[in-house]
């Protein structure tokens, strides 16, 4: 039997990572990783217990100063992006996190979210009609890319003419979550995140003394109801929510799309019947999950699958891998648009819930459908190739024609 190899930076591994977490949930379902220096979890079972489990976090300096968690400094020169990050929820642990889930839930409701519908129906409706109308081109850079980001953009109440700016101000600050970036990633980061703060900060105070319907004003109100959300913990909430459901949801539609061209039989199934849409989003995103993986901190000793994996330690969690163990899903390499149950792990769970789950499959699910009203007879023209990063996995492009 060849060498079991798991090599996040490896382009077949990105490419096609499945084959190796079969082996691993079986083999090696728990091994520490001397190139990343994390411990591997792959099992669905181990995946879904450490996600709920408060012995780990997203971050572990609400307990301890990085030297007396035996970890190194972080440069200097990283602070406006770590200032920047670490005033969203997502790397804040209780509680923090409980209180500022709390004030942002506030204003980012599901009524809000709900409200967004027709809008999200028009914008993919028109993407998908231009793509059309011309006969194809690159999906992803014609419909998945802008539908995402000006759904965002019209929630917080980014003016139209600025919205050019959200795109590369996302991708260069997600560049950083990648394992090990590049010096240069660093600091195209940092940049930024300096600019994108300094932009934020000034539309919100524009909003806070004449609020609009946005969601950017909402947040200034909480600011303002005693409730304690700071001017900091807005920007780096909006920023949390430009970042995780844009690339996430553009990756999502690439991905799926791949898979489906992939898979003709169930393309047919899904032109044939738009009813399957609700449940063939849930597929697609377990299928070929767009967020692989996710990293938490051990903040006590705990043991999975029988190895002890002491404080102070940092653990990979393979979403990927656990969506495909065969021990939850039947015939897990398979793609089946009207699988139920599907209880999938693609938003995570736990108190780091994605909060923007419900916008996210409004959109998959609109975009969906607009693509397939627009142009039924889509194929695809070039084999994608897939971009270099793993966890946040997609593709460079994804060119259609009719």
């Amino acid at each position: 039997m060849s060498e079991l190899v798991y090599d996040p930076w490896s382009p077949d591994f990105v490419a096609d990572p499945y084959p190796v977490f079969e082996r691993l949930r079986a083999e090696r379902p728990v091994f520490f990783d001397e190139a990343t220096g994390q411990w591997v979890i792959s099992r669905y079972e181990d995946v879904n217990a450490l996600l709920r489990d408060r012995r780990l976090g997203r971050t572990y300096l609400h307990i301890a100063s990085h030297e007396e968690f035996g970890q190194a400094p972080e440069a200097d020169f990283l602070k406006p992006f770590w200032d920047l990050v670490r005033a969203g929820m997502l790397d804040l642990e209780p509680p923090d996190h409980t209180r500022l889930r709390r004030l942002v839930s506030k204003a980012f409701t599901t009524r809000m979210v709900e409200e967004l519908r027709p809008t999200i129906q028009r914008l993919a409706g028109e993407l998908a009609g231009a793509l059309a109308d011309k006969g194809g081109g690159d999906l992803l850079a014609e419909v998945a890319e802008p539908l995402p980001v000006n759904v965002i953009a019209e929630m917080l109440g980014v003016p139209v003419e600025e919205r050019h700016l959200l795109r590369p101000w996302s991708a260069d600050i997600c560049g950083m979550y990648e394992l090990n970036p590049p010096e240069e990633v660093q600091h195209t980061a940092v940049r930024a995140a300096l600019e994108f703060s300094d932009y934020l900060r000034d539309l919100a105070r524009t909003r806070r003394n004449e609020p609009r319907d946005d969601l950017i004003s909402a947040l200034a109100q909480v600011m303002d109801d005693g409730d304690r959300l700071t001017e900091d913990e807005l920007i780096g909430t909006c920023v949390l929510l430009l970042n995780a459901g844009h690339e996430a949801t553009v990756n999502a539609t690439g991905n799926s799309w791949w898979a489906l061209f992939r898979n003709p039989e169930e393309l047919a199934r899904l032109r044939a019947d738009a009813s399957l849409v609700p449940t063939a989003v849930e597929e697609l995103l377990r299928y070929d999950t767009p967020a692989p993986m996710f990293e938490r901190w051990v903040l006590e000793d705990i043991t999975v699958g029988g190895v002890d994996i002491p404080r102070g330690a940092e653990v990979a969690l393979q979403f990927a891998s656990a969506n495909r163990d065969p021990e939850v899903f039947a015939e897990p390499d398979r793609l089946d648009l009207s699988r139920e149950p599907n209880p999938h792990i693609t938003f995570g769970l736990g108190i780091h819930y994605c909060l923007g789950a419900p916008l996210a499959r409004i959109e998959l699910a609109e975009s969906f459908a607009a693509v397939l009203r627009a142009a039924p007879d889509l194929r695809l023209s070039t084999e994608p190739k897939w971009k270099p990063g793993f966890v946040l996995r997609g593709l460079e492009a994804l060119y259609v024609e009719r």
